[in-house]
């Protein structure tokens, strides 16, 4: 099953279903008007909404209409949670080599975890506005996932029962602002903007084979100004999975329905396959010659994300951004 939320002038949107092949949709309200409700009565509310897939699907749904990206938000245009991993070892270790810092060993066995702002997320056609090119803009390229309440002291396999839809992020991050905000010992704040998803959420059935271990076994696609510089592999490097993070999340505290989880960048070891965020591509330019080339993001630039299915298409549809500056 795939879902969207509509922009519709309110907060929280208006939920759709979409067609399996993000072609037609078809409005939810006689079901459900917004995801969070969906999320809260998952056991109720998702058989019905999958009928309605499922006739949409086969053309049969009367009031169905073209699906248009552009009009969505993010499918939970803002949620009680949202806390972002980095279980991608790789990254770590690039970014942390390039400036001759180590990885401590807990880092291998202890997920890193931020917790972002969960209030104004973005839709996957919205401009990533910043006041200033200075703050070193960058992209980021995720999986992401929503659950349904998952229970403190759950274990990672419990945690992986408790995941209800999955998705893309864009997770920007302003770089030239990060160290100084770290190095107050409090983790990101002003350095973490409005984090955008894609277009559709899915249920992890979508992925047939591809959803295995708690790992997305698809290639994770990131062009930027038009120019691809990232087919990274957002499955077998995962150093932790999702059930995993869940369960991180979880040690102390209840995970309450509607939480999202980031997977963090997506990393692979092979250099040939690119890049998912710029400070990686720069961490790698410092390892081998000394010092970055790459400038981060400058108004007008571009970025795309975007995963497709072993059949060659979009599973999520993509996150398209535009940098703007703040108007004020």
């Amino acid at each position: 099953m795939k879902l969207a939320t509509y922009k519709d002038g309110s907060r929280d949107g208006q939920l759709v279903v979409v067609s399996r092949d993000l072609s037609t949709a078809h409005y939810a309200s006689g079901i459900a008007t917004r995801l969070q409700q969906v999320l809260d009565d998952w056991n109720f509310l998702s058989p019905q909404l999958e009928d309605l897939y499922q006739t949409l699907n086969h053309g049969k749904a009367r009031h169905a209409f073209p699906f248009e990206p552009a009009q969505c938000a993010a499918p939970l245009p803002r949620a009680f949670q949202w806390a972002d991993g980095s279980a991608f070892i790789n990254h770590v270790e690039l970014v942390r080599k390039a400036r001759g810092a180590e990885v401590p060993e807990s880092f291998y066995t202890d997920p890193l975890m931020y917790q972002g702002g969960s209030d104004d997320f973005l839709g996957p056609t919205d401009d990533i506005v910043c006041a200033s090119e200075e703050f070193g803009i960058d992209f980021e390229a995720e999986v992401a996932v929503v659950t349904g309440d998952v229970a403190m002291g759950s274990s990672p396999d419990e945690a992986l029962e408790g995941i209800r839809l999955l998705m893309l992020a864009n997770d920007v991050s302003l770089r030239h602002l990060i160290p100084a905000e770290l190095a107050k010992g409090f983790g990101f704040f002003q350095s973490k903007p409005a984090t955008a998803f894609s277009p559709v959420a899915v249920t992890p059935d979508e992925l047939g084979g591809a959803w295995k271990g708690g790992r997305v076994h698809l290639n994770l696609e990131s062009v930027w100004n038009g120019k691809r510089v990232g087919l990274c592999d957002a499955g077998d490097e995962m150093t932790f999975h999702f059930g995993q993070l869940i369960a991180h999340l979880c040690k102390t505290r209840n995970a309450r329905a509607g939480s999202i989880v980031g997977s963090g960048t997506v990393s692979n070891k092979d250099w040939s396959r690119g890049y998912s965020c710029i400070a990686e591509k720069r961490a790698i330019e410092t390892i081998e010659s000394g010092a970055p080339k790459t400038e981060f993001m400058r108004y007008g630039d571009r970025i795309r994300i975007e995963m497709k299915g072993t059949d060659g298409t979009s599973v999520f549809g993509a996150i398209d951004q535009r940098v703007a500056p703040l108007q004020t």
